[in-house]
């Protein structure tokens, strides 16, 4: 059988020898409103979605909104009244306290045991990775409401399993011990189950990035006598630098907007102990029926977010500026 080609380009030129290839000509990327246009049906359906729904919570918020007023569907303007309402109310600033202590402590915990279980996927066998890979997977995959149940039945006061293993070490008061007893301890459980869930995102994508990373490197830090320790902070560090700046912010974000495991563990209790920014305007909104008071602090949180990150925003655009 043989091959023929039929219409092949000339290759030669002059006398018969093979002339330089052709370099294809990049086009320009578009100027002008062009990206503009690309991007408008995007910032269109968002600000469909949410700017809406902000733009009313902002106008609820300058509202004396409740029950009365849900049902005559009236309108009673106040002002500034609802904002100095929250603002003199201590569990507005216990929440606030609350809320960056929590965020902080699920944030370390989270890039920490992320980066360490990074590490370990990225020295690990074929086998071993793939098995912890797929186990890491099937932790972040689990919806939040199934993941939160099964925390609550682990930490159940009749029928729980830490109550069973507490026994069992030989520790005495924990039968049927209400491991919901105390916002502390609330919050507590709350973090072991945000951080088992979050784990999987930091430590995939580490192992992602890292594997970006020529072994040249580590052949070269290792002849010189460096350390583990060593090569992960003077090297993987400074390279893997946007992917730790990145991925903190993402994590701030999703902690201090963590709503469905504080509210589905114990609603915010005991008494109001364990709630956060977003829980206070759930509890004011949906509980109390003050819908204004509960839309002033949520947009009181965006706001205190929106500043809150605004130093790291800076931090973000100090270190491009450093690397260009």
């Amino acid at each position: 059988m043989t091959l023929h080609i039929e219409d092949a380009p000339p290759e030669v030129s002059g006398a018969g020898t093979a002339g330089p290839p052709r370099r294809r000509q990049r086009r320009p990327l578009p100027t002008g409103w062009v990206p503009y246009l690309l991007i408008a049906p995007a910032i269109a359906a968002l600000l469909a979605v949410l700017g809406y729904a902000l733009v009313q919570n902002v106008i609820i918020s300058f509202q004396e909104f409740g029950r009365r007023q849900l049902i005559s569907r009236t309108t009673e303007w106040t002002g500034l009244e609802n904002y100095r309402t929250v603002l003199r109310d201590e569990r507005f600033w216990d929440s606030v306290v609350r809320t960056f202590v929590f965020m902080a402590a699920n944030v370390v915990l989270i890039m920490g045991i992320g980066t360490l279980v990074g590490l370990l996927l990225f020295a690990l066998g074929t086998k071993m990775r793939l098995l912890l890979s797929v186990s890491l997977v099937a932790a972040w995959a689990m919806p939040v409401t199934v993941s939160t149940t099964v925390f609550r039945w682990l930490f159940d006061t009749q029928f729980g399993v830490a109550n069973w293993v507490m026994r069992s070490l030989g520790f005495s008061g924990y039968d049927q011990h209400n491991w919901f007893g105390s916002g502390v301890s609330t919050l507590v459980i709350v973090t072991v189950l945000i951080v088992w869930a979050s784990v999987p995102f930091v430590a995939l994508n580490l192992y992602a990035g890292l594997t970006t990373i020529s072994g040249e490197i580590f052949e070269a830090a290792r002849m010189d006598g460096a350390s583990n320790w060593r090569i992960f902070w003077s090297i993987l560090a400074p390279i893997m630098r946007p992917f730790f700046m990145i991925t903190t912010f993402l994590e701030i974000i999703w902690v201090f907007k963590a709503f469905t495991q504080i509210y589905a563990l114990n609603a915010g209790g005991p008494n109001r102990e364990s709630e956060t920014l977003p829980v206070m305007a759930y509890m004011e909104g949906m509980s109390q029926s003050q819908y204004g008071s509960a839309a002033a602090i949520s947009v009181l949180t965006l706001v205190i977010l929106l500043v809150a990150m605004s130093f790291y925003f800076r931090l973000i655009f100090k270190q491009e500026k450093e690397q260009s």
